[in-house]
């Protein structure tokens, strides 16, 4: 019995993308707004402080705060300035490792042009 699709190509999952790497140019592209790249950054930077924060005085509050800050910067980029609806919604995992992998890509110098 053969398969119909050929060694080589992927499988697409339940949501449409067969990995993360087949979704990073969706979400790039859902990000092409500058000052939704800003706020996200500024979202994620916020959310690793908080992280750091909690286990330096190891208190669990400040984790408490993360998805106000990881969420609210990044929704308001899509609502007001990207005007689509996050990834987040149907995409929620590849989505956070996308806002990750944004944060760093923009910490080495890609993604701030306008």
């Amino acid at each position: 019995m053969t398969d119909s699709l050929a060694p080589s190509e992927p499988r697409a999952s339940a949501d449409g993308f067969a990995s993360f790497s087949d979704f990073y140019p969706y979400y790039l592209a859902e990000h092409s707004n500058f000052s939704c790249r800003v706020l996200h950054f500024i979202g994620t930077f916020l959310v690793i402080d908080l992280l750091l924060l909690a286990a330096v005085i190891q208190q669990w509050w400040p984790l408490a705060l993360m998805p106000l800050f990881g969420y609210g910067f990044a929704w308001v980029g899509h609502f007001f300035f990207e005007h689509n609806k996050p990834a987040t919604f149907k995409h929620p995992l590849y989505s956070l490792i996308g806002d990750y992998r944004l944060f760093f890509e923009m910490l080495s110098g890609k993604h701030w042009q306008r």
